[in-house]
């Protein structure tokens, strides 16, 4: 081989190696960890889980191929999230994929290195998850759901299908809600006093606890139920729903699920959206982007639905207005 040939082809051979270890290192399967605030039997919770699995899919990530994935569905039970927390972490995934606030807060204290995506925490910079919205600063961040006026869409919307409201309650877990279950209550208590209607507090900590609390707000004529969002009162949709159905309670709730579970109506952020942005995010990490400089995001889609079958039965008539605006009606 003449020496210009050699020369040339350990030249190519150079600046080919960069190519050939980054190729390397894109195949290499990564893994996931994913805390989730749900039973695995719940519909709601599985809908989330197949929105990411298809966006990752889209984005080039595939289980089984070049991303293992391993998942802890909480449930709603504080204890199980702790330990699904240090389980994930001992794993050593290359991220984590938090949903809900009390999934993150027990990661958050097992690891300050792995990066955390969270989806459905509505003041991360409070805890001190992350140093601000714009830039986090450490290994976490994500996209909330909610905001504190949401407190005030649901009272004038529960009032709008239900004018002969005279008292409200936010019922609320202050083991797994935001601020201990007082995120929402000064925009709650706010429009509950525009529209002269009582506020009060219901902090629920167990089933019992639900059980005694809405059976109790109906011993009160013209009481209505707000269920504040979070991963306890998301565990015991289908409860709740049935308790305000049995005891004729009108509630409106912060999740579809309760609708679709035959509760009168909800607001709130699309979470299945959300959770599909987030995989955005997951991506960017799992190809050398650092959390620290990925902003928080805010969700950008909302929507309101009403089950016309569960107003009937409550002996309500749903405003035209109302039902124009909603996103979906179930009939």
């Amino acid at each position: 081989m003449r020496r210009r040939e050699f020369i040339a082809l350990l030249g190519g051979a150079a600046a080919a190696w960069p190519l050939a270890a980054q190729a390397q290192q894109t195949d290499r399967v990564r893994r996931l960890g994913v805390v989730t605030d749900t039973a695995e039997s719940n519909p709601e919770g599985q809908a989330r889980i197949a929105a990411l699995r298809q966006r990752l899919h889209e984005l080039g990530w595939t289980e089984g191929r070049n991303l293992q994935v391993d998942y802890r569905w909480s449930g709603g039970d504080v204890e199980r999230a702790r330990a699904y927390a240090a389980e994930i972490v001992a794993l050593s995934p290359d991220v984590i994929f938090a949903l809900a606030n009390a999934q993150l807060a027990p990661l958050s204290q097992e690891t300050r290195t792995i990066p955390i995506v969270f989806v459905g925490v509505s003041d991360p910079v409070g805890p001190g998850y992350v140093a601000s919205f714009a830039r986090p600063g450490g290994n976490i961040t994500g996209f909330t759901l909610y905001e504190p006026s949401m407190g005030g869409k649901w009272v004038e919307t529960l009032k709008e299908i239900a004018p002969a409201l005279t008292r409200l309650a936010l019922m609320a877990n202050p083991d797994t809600a935001i601020r201990g279950g007082t995120y929402y209550t000064p925009a709650f208590k706010s429009a509950a006093a525009t529209f002269a209607v009582e506020a009060v507090t219901t902090p629920v900590r167990s089933i019992t606890d639900i059980e005694a609390a809405i059976a109790a707000l109906a011993q009160t004529p013209n009481t209505g139920l707000i269920v504040s969002p979070d991963s306890f009162t998301q565990a015991h949709d289908k409860l709740i729903v049935t308790l305000a159905s049995q005891h004729r309670l009108p509630a409106i709730y912060g999740n579809r699920s309760f609708p679709i579970a035959g509760g009168l109506a909800s607001y709130g952020p699309n979470f299945v959206d959300t959770v599909q942005r987030s995989a955005s995010y997951i991506d960017r990490i799992l190809r050398g982007e650092k959390p620290a400089e990925l902003p928080v995001q805010a969700p950008i889609k909302f929507e309101m639905i009403v089950n016309l079958k569960a107003a009937r039965a409550l002996g309500l008539e749903v405003p035209p207005t109302l039902l124009a605006r909603a996103d979906e009606v179930i009939e």
